[in-house]
């Protein structure tokens, strides 16, 4: 099955398309009508149909004869465990949290936030909510109380699910004080928490609201699939907004269904039965689609792991994994490989492993530099698919679907866009812009199935973020090009196109030529203002492990290397290099955070920085450099 033939179709019939793509799962009632398209520019798929997510994931595979088969496996490496579950198994565990949820009067429409850590409960919760049609909301464990007490307010949970603690590398994060925070902050307050207590943190529980999670599950009664329309809400997982208050973005239960299936057999190419993982957080949209839904609706063992690329215990983790539970599929972020090649440059660790049975390691979530690319095909010996997707679509927009067939890698671009997406490059004015030249990537509408409808109880602000700034388009925020073979080139958010003396210029395209310098693990490049040319670039590296030459001589050779690849008009003049960059807790370097500070100007610590004190070490190199001299 060639790639083009299936996506000329997908564009030429869409309704065609994904009809016979929905035959894939199962329903309790066939939809009357693929797309409804009334409402423009809000649409809804397979409006009439009936069908129950958690059925689809857990049930239907026991129905099928599969039970017996591993459906999860969690391995913490934190807390030196490893416990694994049948579909059988885990389906009697969704059940019965299911019915703990019952018990507590959550019924379908009903809110639960999930707020806990890379533990089997918090996929047994996801999952008890989609059984009976509760709305989850899954908000990364130890997320700060003020962060989470806005979600509070806006999702209105009936009940919150949490535990005593969570565990991030050698460290204890004691959830319960910043739950506790978060509800005194919040004007809505849930009449139950459900706590997980912990052996490493035991919690205090608040008398009237708090319940036990392991002795009020002992005696719950478990509890069936409730069907549910195709256009009712599985959950809203929300991102970050421009104005500070976060966007929730709603997955539709039929559309996403269908979607997980469809991505699971075309775009990674697993087979029902085979292992796969996504070594993400449940608390990203990774998690939800390939740590959660997708896996299992496709027949997969899942994998949730406890632990990091890097010290838990050594560069090795990830190998060890993908042996001991011969997994076939790999997908996680490209900040990952950055880590381990950082710590590991020559791949020693990779040696003592045997991963013959691995097939292909999936990127995505930063932009994955060429030089990452090449050391892992090297050091792997298997495809390195980068692929584009986002929160609000729920899964790819641009991959190299391995399921239809392998295109050939051009590093820096996830390949063309996947079946069911339009994706074009527009110029400020609206117009297709020429092959090589950066725009704005939108995509037409509609989008195809899993691609969120909405945003929760706020179809203006949808509209207004997404919607307005092309008529008949979605707009992703980030920007680049196609080139003449159709490649899509993702190559920095919007916000992140400079413009240096009236060129428009990507740093993602200067990040790119900084790591390819054989000392740089990674970089970021970001534009500080300048009295001359409006905007300059300025990097900041971080070195390999070993690395023994001096700074100076690197900085040099960088600034040159841009000469060279870029040309003088990228005007890089200025680099420094520093221990580490600040990142979110999914591995996003915070480029905005960054340019702000150089800039002088006031910024609001973000909610998901994985360690604010990185701030202040950039805070005094950029003043070093002689910048943020204003603030």
């Amino acid at each position: 099955m060639d790639y083009q033939s299936v996506y000329n179709r997908s564009m030429q019939d869409p309704e065609g398309f994904w009809r016979e793509a929905a035959q894939d799962i199962h329903w309790y009632q066939q939809p009357t009508q693929i797309l409804d398209q009334t409402n423009q520019p809000i649409y809804h798929w397979f409006v009439g149909g009936e069908l129950n997510t958690c059925y689809n994931a857990l049930d239907y595979h026991i129905d099928q004869g599969r039970g017996e088969q591993l459906a999860l496996i969690y391995d913490s490496p934190v807390t030196n465990t490893i416990k694994k579950y049948t579909y059988h198994q885990l389906r009697n565990e969704v059940a019965q949290f299911a019915g703990v949820l019952r018990d507590n009067d959550v019924n379908k429409g009903d809110r639960v936030i999930i707020y806990m850590p890379m533990v089997p409960e918090a996929v047994i919760a996801m999952l008890a909510c989609a059984r009976i049609g509760a709305i989850h909301s899954v908000v990364f464990g130890g997320f700060a109380a003020k962060e989470l007490a806005t979600r509070i307010d806006d999702a209105k949970p009936k009940l919150i699910a949490s535990a005593s603690c969570g565990i991030e590398g050698k460290k204890i994060v004691k959830y319960k004080p910043l739950l506790d925070e978060a509800i005194n902050l919040s004007t809505h307050k849930p009449a139950k928490c459900l706590i997980l207590q912990r052996p490493q943190e035991l919690a205090s529980l608040q008398a009237g609201r708090d319940l036990d999670w392991q002795l009020t599950t002992a005696t719950a009664k478990p509890v069936d699939c409730v069907p549910m329309a195709a256009t009712d809400p599985l959950y809203i997982l929300y991102t970050s907004g421009t104005t500070g208050i976060p966007k929730g973005v709603v997955r539709d239960t039929g559309g996403y269904t269908v979607a997980m299936k469809w991505s699971m057999k075309y775009v990674y190419n697993v087979q029902p039965g085979e292992i796969y993982w996504a070594a993400s957080d449940v608390g990203w949209v990774v998690g939800h689609s390939y740590i959660v839904y997708a896996p299992l609706i496709n027949g997969n063992t899942t994998i949730v792991y406890e632990g990091k690329p890097v010290g838990t215990p050594d560069p090795g983790a990830f190998w060890r994994v993908i042996e001991e539970h011969k997994v076939c599929i790999l997908f996680t972020a490209p900040t990952a490989f950055r880590a381990i090649k950082k710590e590991d440059p020559n791949g020693e660790y990779l040696k003592k492993y045997n991963l013959s049975h691995f097939r292909a390691l999936f990127l995505a979530g930063e932009r994955c530099d060429p030089d990452t690319l090449f050391w892992a095909q090297e050091k792997l010996q298997v495809p390195v698919i980068d692929h584009w997707w986002q929160t609000e679509t729920g899964w790819a927009i641009a991959a190299n679907c391995l399921g239809l067939e392998l295109l050939p890698i051009k590093p820096g671009s996830p390949t063309k866009p996947v079946p069911g997406y339009n994706v074009q490059c527009l110029n400020e004015r609206g117009e297709t812009i020429s092959d090589d030249d950066i725009g704005n990537i939108v995509i037409k509408l509609p989008m195809p199935p899993g691609c969120l409808p909405t945003l929760w109880n706020n179809d203006e602000r949808f509209k207004q973020s997404y919607l307005s700034a092309y008529s008949g388009y979605y707009l992703t925020g980030d920007a680049g090009y196609k080139d003449r073979d159709g490649y899509l080139w993702i190559m920095s958010r919007i916000d992140d196109i400079i413009n240096v003396a009236g060129h428009r210029l990507s740093t993602g395209g200067m990040e790119e030529v900084l790591a390819s310098h054989p000392n740089v693990a990674e970089c970021a490049v970001i534009g500080v203002a300048d009295a001359l040319k409006g905007e300059l670039p300025l990097g900041l590296v971080v070195l390999k492990a070993g690395v023994e030459r001096s700074e100076a001589e690197i900085i040099k050779e960088l600034v040159q290397l841009v000469r060279d690849k870029i040309g003088p008009v990228a005007a890089f003049k200025i680099a420094a290099v520093v221990k580490r960059l600040p990142k979110t807790r999914s591995g996003k370097i915070l480029r905005g955070t960054m340019k702000k500070i150089a800039d002088g100007q006031t910024y609001k610590m973000p909610a998901t920085i994985d360690d604010p004190t990185i701030l202040d070490e950039i805070t005094e190199t950029l003043k070093q450099l002689g910048y943020h001299q204003s603030a």
